[in-house]
């Protein structure tokens, strides 16, 4: 359902808005992204939702009935990179696979985003947009920050949030964080960018023969981000949460040092369950789909039964 027209070239730099660099830049990344869609279950429902912000895609799946679980995707990943864990997240429950306003995807970006209320804000339009009252949010890296950061600034709505490695959350970026990030604004040759993504995961094969993988380098690549800095969340923000929190983290993830983030998330989330799984990167929900599955599903069940 492609009834919204891309930002493509230049032209959208001054407005600060995502974009990307060219046409050609926009074919590849659409061939990457409709090779990745092609290993995703096949979706009830293809949405386009406005917002003061942009429109956002959409995609539906599962049951019709039940709480829906929101997933928000990591940087230059877009709902693609769920296929590991659609299928599993949704046998009982509908869930909501978006591509976020601002980063690579088929959202598109319509107004500059300027702060951390500005990024809450465009997913709580596209929560009131959605035909349910209320949902769970589940978050991976940036798709974490997000999430908290809804819940810090916009918490209507939700019922429960799930964070894997979320990103600038618990523990500050690092400085392999840093480097891996100047894939997505420095030109540099196809086989950096793939140890850079090797990195990301542990040292895992990162070829673009594997469609997801395909799919984030061409977003790194392809696609120019204008968003401002996630902000850190302070010690009062996330103690001001009222909401039952999941956060599981990976042991071996560069993002943040990952025992003092769990530390920090224990002491502070009022309704929290933290998890350290030691063998685990921050590519963490490729690695464990079926654990993944099996630690979420019984998290929302608790959840709703109270």
């Amino acid at each position: 359902m492609d009834t919204i027209t891309p930002n493509i070239g230049a032209a959208f730099k001054a407005g600060r808005l995502g974009h990307f660099r060219d046409a050609a830049a926009y074919t590849r990344y659409r061939q990457a992204y409709d090779r990745a869609m092609a290993g995703l279950p096949a979706p009830s429902a293809t949405l386009n939702v406005s917002t003061d912000f942009g429109t956002v895609r959409v995609y539906r799946f599962g049951p019709a009935d039940g709480v829906p679980l929101l997933l928000l995707p990591g940087r230059a990943a877009a709902a693609p990179m769920w296929e590991a864990n659609l299928a599993g997240l949704a046998k009982s429950r509908p869930v909501y696979a978006i591509d976020l306003i601002g980063e690579a995807g088929l959202s598109v970006q319509t107004c500059q985003l300027t702060s951390s209320e500005d990024q809450a804000a465009w997913l709580a339009s596209l929560i009131d947009g959605l035909p349910e009252q209320a949902l769970h949010v589940l978050g991976l890296s940036i798709g974490g920050w997000s999430a908290l950061n809804l819940a810090v600034h916009r918490p209507a709505g939700v019922r429960s949030l799930v964070l894997l490695e979320p990103a600038a959350t618990f523990g500050g970026i690092t400085w392999k964080v840093v480097v891996v990030s100047l894939g997505s604004v420095l030109p540099m040759p196809k086989a950096v960018r793939r140890r850079l993504l090797s990195w990301i995961s542990a040292g895992a094969d990162a070829s673009e023969d594997d469609p997801v993988a395909a799919l984030i380098a061409s977003g790194m690549r392809d696609f120019t981000t204008s968003l401002p800095r996630p902000t850190y969340p302070t010690d009062e923000q996330i103690a001001g949460i009222d909401l039952p929190t999941l956060v599981i983290l990976g042991g071996r993830s560069i993002i943040h040092a990952p025992s003092k983030a769990a530390a920090r998330a224990r002491r502070l989330l009022r309704h929290g369950i933290v998890e350290l799984w030691p063998e685990a990167s921050h590519a963490i929900n490729g690695e464990f789909p079926e654990r993944i599955e099996t630690t979420v599903n019984a998290f929302l069940a608790k959840v709703e039964a109270t």
